[in-house]
This record gives structure tokens, sequence and C-alpha cells, in this order.
């Protein structure tokens, strides 16, 4: 055992007499030693019940032999660190929580882990430590927070950003505003619908590594303390059959997570999230992949903001095992090695009920929830959730209005300036530009709450909250301040869209393109100090996964 390092033998004394000062007995010290990895903190609404979820992991873990230890992770509310500066430390510090799990498994010798993330990039970064270590482990996220309830009607925190837009441009009241903030988040949880958090955990699920009902069962239910207290069990079976995660996050199980994204249309970080996953396990995702599979993928379910679904509507429906059933029908999922001892080909026994997970042969579209774009604006690919784009904006011609940063295109769209056939141009908000890669959850949502995202697309180097809808085209690659067209685009350029043609141009004429490519482009940086500075100049290209090199 792993353990063995830090307590076996008579030069272990001294670790010994530490791990005695923690309270722990000779008898603990004989089983496994497994990190109960918490990410709870007082500030996440996600996390907030983290401590109960944790605690009957390590319930679990002391039923099935083994010894519990909890240890932290940190982590970041995109809510609450949205639009402000904030915002440029939540992607970057999924860097951190992988370093720092990494850090903590082996410089205590764990023989095992239980990940007990929940938000956003917390969920991303543990499984990136994960694979790192390749101790035996699973994940058992916090679950998704209940769907709010506003004048009669479910609601999330999606429906809140766009509320300020609504409230901007005088069709919300102050006093509507007010209360609707009152009611959108009532409980703790994963905001509720298929968001950055819930994509990941359910896709936790695809992968193998977690549960059934991870990403589903709601974080206020008693089940999701049935859950944790099962994954505890059974990750003391992973360590007596030495079963890895880099076992079971084969290139297999990510085709089967890129189709189940396609499916559920998935939010668009997890085009940042997966292939940064499958770097730290030795595999490479091509962009070009992803919509391979979505051209054979049917998007079968329309959850918050693409449609008026919850999670908790999709638990009560059966699920990921329903949807990957549904889907399997068409022999879309490749049966691979999961962390309960099983094989993906137990969901031929899952059931579809309700009307959130439509039957394979009635889908929303008949192709997948998520597009790669490809053109003289993005060589390199850029990212669009199809599934959330009204039907008028899947091909489309528009005005370029060019902003260099998130807050300048703000300010024109609540100013009103804005206009029908426009698209918001918002660079040097890249993985290496922002740094950090802002979520534009505000611009997006001020859009959709003015009545504007039928008629105006969005696109930039940064990336979208899954909240965002409408013609939120992210991710350009490579970014402006990486010499990209995107830092070339002029006020009044013409830029053709069209989405399931996976293109995206700039009609600039070749010369006139040549001539503004001889000027420099380069912005100063905008963090010179920090952590940030450091990240900005190790980061990659988001087609890559923004890892770091």
């Amino acid at each position: 055992m792993n353990s063995d390092n830090i307590k076996t033998g008579a030069q272990r004394a001294p670790h010994r007499s530490l791990l005695y000062a923690l309270g722990l007995t000779k008898e603990e010290l004989e089983r496994p030693i497994i990190a109960v990895v918490n990410a709870q903190s007082e500030v996440i609404p996600g996390h907030l019940h983290l401590d109960t979820v944790a605690r009957a992991a390590a319930d679990g873990i002391r039923m099935a032999g083994g010894t519990p230890i909890q240890v932290p992770a940190i982590g970041v509310c995109d809510g609450i660190a949205m639009n402000h500066m904030g915002m440029h430390y939540s992607l970057p510090s999924r860097e951190l929580i992988a370093d720092s799990v990494e850090t903590l498994l082996i410089a205590h010798a764990f023989d095992g882990a239980v990940l007990v993330p929940n938000c956003d990039k917390i969920v991303p970064g543990m499984l990136m430590a994960a694979a790192r270590v390749n101790v035996p482990a699973i994940v058992c996220s916090g679950g998704p927070m209940l769907a709010g309830r506003f004048r009669e009607q479910k609601t999330s925190l999606s429906s809140m950003f766009e509320a300020v837009g609504a409230n901007a441009n005088g069709t919300l009241s102050d006093e509507e505003l007010e209360a609707f903030e009152q009611k959108a988040c009532p409980s703790c949880g994963s905001c509720s619908g298929m968001y950055t958090a819930n994509s990941m955990n359910c896709l936790c699920e695809v992968l193998g590594m977690a549960l059934p009902g991870n990403g589903t069962i709601p974080a206020v239910m008693s089940a999701r303390t049935v859950l944790a207290k099962h994954a505890g069990m059974q990750v003391m079976k992973l360590v007596e059959q030495d079963v890895k995660p880099r076992d079971i996050m084969t290139k297999d199980a990510f085709h089967n997570a890129i189709t189940v994204d396609m499916a559920l249309g998935c939010s668009t970080n997890s085009m940042l999230h997966l292939p940064a996953i499958a770097h730290e396990c030795g595999i490479e995702i091509d962009l070009h992949e992803v919509n391979e599979i979505s051209e054979k993928t049917p998007n079968i379910c329309h959850l918050a903001p693409a449609g008026h679904h919850y999670i908790e509507e999709l638990n009560e429906c059966g699920g990921i095992p329903a949807v990957m059933a549904e889907i399997h029908k068409k022999g879309l999922i490749l049966d691979t090695q999961t962390v309960d001892g099983t094989t993906m080909g137990r969901i031929k026994n899952a059931r579809r009920t309700g009307d959130v997970i439509r039957p394979v042969d009635n889908p929303y579209s008949k192709t997948g929830g998520i597009a790669i774009l490809y053109g003289n604006l993005a060589p390199r690919g850029c990212v669009v959730k199809r599934a959330a784009v009204a039907p008028e904006m899947m091909k489309s011609t528009c005005r370029a209005r060019v902003f260099d940063s998130e807050e300048e295109a703000n300010e024109a769209i609540l100013a009103g300036t804005i206009k029908k056939g426009d698209v918001v141009v918002i660079r040097y908000e890249g993985p290496k530009g922002g740094p950090g890669m802002r979520e534009m959850l505000a611009p997006t949502s001020n859009l959709a709450g003015m009545g504007l995202d039928k008629e105006v697309a969005l696109i930039t180097d940064g990336r979208f909250s899954g909240a965002s809808r409408g013609a939120a085209i992210g991710h350009v690659s490579p970014e402006a301040a990486a010499g990209g067209l995107i830092a070339y685009v002029q006020e009044g350029d013409i830029i053709e869209i069209d989405i399931n043609a996976y293109s995206i141009n700039l009609k600039v004429d070749s010369d006139e393109l040549a001539k503004r490519l001889t000027g420099s482009r380069l912005m100063p940086a905008k963090v010179s100090h920090g952590w940030l500075a450091r990240y900005a100049r190790m980061v990659q290209g988001a087609d890559t996964g923004a890892v770091l090199k």
C-alpha cells in the first residue's frame, strides 16, 4: 500500500507519532488510508453542504474497512466572481486545485481518494489530479440546487442575470428585480440548469468516475447522503482491486463523454475541461472529433438555459443512465469500465420516463448540442452551444461591434447602442490575454434580457457560462493576445456565421487584411504581478483545454 511509506517499519516511527497526534489508533493505521478531498466552503452555495457529503463518504470508508482522513480543496463561485476582477481567477483556479490535490495525495501517501467537489473548476481540477497521481479514486459531488420559483414558474441563476437586462430596458421594475433575486436560488447545490458544474458532474458518470446519480440527485435529498456512503464503500473495492483512474478514463471513455455531452447540450466549458482531463491521462482530444461525434449524436435534452427543464427533473426521468440508454439505441455508447465494478453495458437496463429526455427518434435536433466552428477568424476552432441558439441565428451575416474588454461591451449593451444585425466582438479575454478567460455571462444575459438574443450574436476569445444562451461563440483560437485574427477585426466589418456548416469567417478582402496584419495589435499585459501573471506566461490556447506547459 502507498501508506506503508508513512506507517510501516522502524524508520517510520516519527511518521506514526504524527499520525497518532491526529487521534488515530494503531488499528486505524493497519487499514488503507483514504483521503476525503473536501471542497466545502461558506462562500460557494454549491459547496455549503459538502461537509455532510464528506462525512457520509467517510462513514462508507469506515464501514468497508478503511481509515478516512479529510483534506481540503479551494474553489471559486463563478456566479459571485462574475464580471469583475474575480472572474480572472476562475478558470486558472482549476490548475491550483489540480496541483494542490496532487500535492496532498502524494505528500501524505494516501492509498485512495474520494473526491468531493461540486462546482465549475473544482470537478475537473480534482479529476486532473486523480489522473496525475493515479491512485484509486471516485468522485462524489454535492449535487444540484433546486430550481427557484418566480411568478409561478421555475427559474434559476441564468434567469436572474437576464433580469438585469430586463430591468435596464424597463420591462422589469426595481421592485420586481429585488423580489426575483430572493427566489432564484432557493437551496444549496450547484446552480439548477445544465450549466458547467452540472455538466461536469453528469459527465463524471459517463467517464466512469462516479456512481449513477452523481450528476442529478439534488443536493438536499437524503439520496445524496446515501450516494456518498456508497462511494466511500466503493473506493475500498477499487483499492483492493487496484483499479486506478487511468484504467477507467480511457480514450473510449472520453468518446462516451463527448457523445453524452452532445445529447445533453452541456456547457461549452466542457470543451475546455474534457481535453484538459484527457491531457493528464496522456490522451489528446482533437476538437475535430467533437464535430464528427456531433454529426452522429441527436440532442435529446433541452435543460435550462436552452429549455424550461431543470436537473431535478432530469433526475426524476431516469438521470444520466436513461440518457445514455436512449442514445445507445443508435449504438453510440462504447462499453467502458466504471468505478462501480461494472461496465457501461449496464445502461441497457435504464428506463426513460417523462418528457425531459426525448426519444432518440424524435430529438430536438439530429446533431449534438455543441459545435466547433472553423474559418479564417478561428483557424484552430471556436465553440458554440448550438442547442441554446435560436433557429433564426443559426446562419447570419453580422456587422462587427468591437470591444477590447467585457466591461466595454457590457456598457454598450446596457446603453442600448447594440442593434439588430450586430455581432458583439469581445477580445483580449482569452486564457493568456484575459488572463484567465473570463466568462461572458453578463453580456449574453443582458442581450437576452433586452430581447436581443435572437437578433445579435456575440463572439469572443473568452468563454461563456453554461448559463449563457443565444448565438454566443467563444474560445476563438488563436486568441487576440496570441496574434489571432480576432485582434484585427474593425468596427463595421462583416462576419459570416453558419453554425450547422461549422464555419465562421471575417469577410474582408485580402489586400485590406494584409495591410492590417502588418501592424501589431498586441496589448500590454493586463496583470503583471501575482500568480495570474505566471499563469498568463504558461497557459496554452483554448483549443488545448487551456492547459499549462
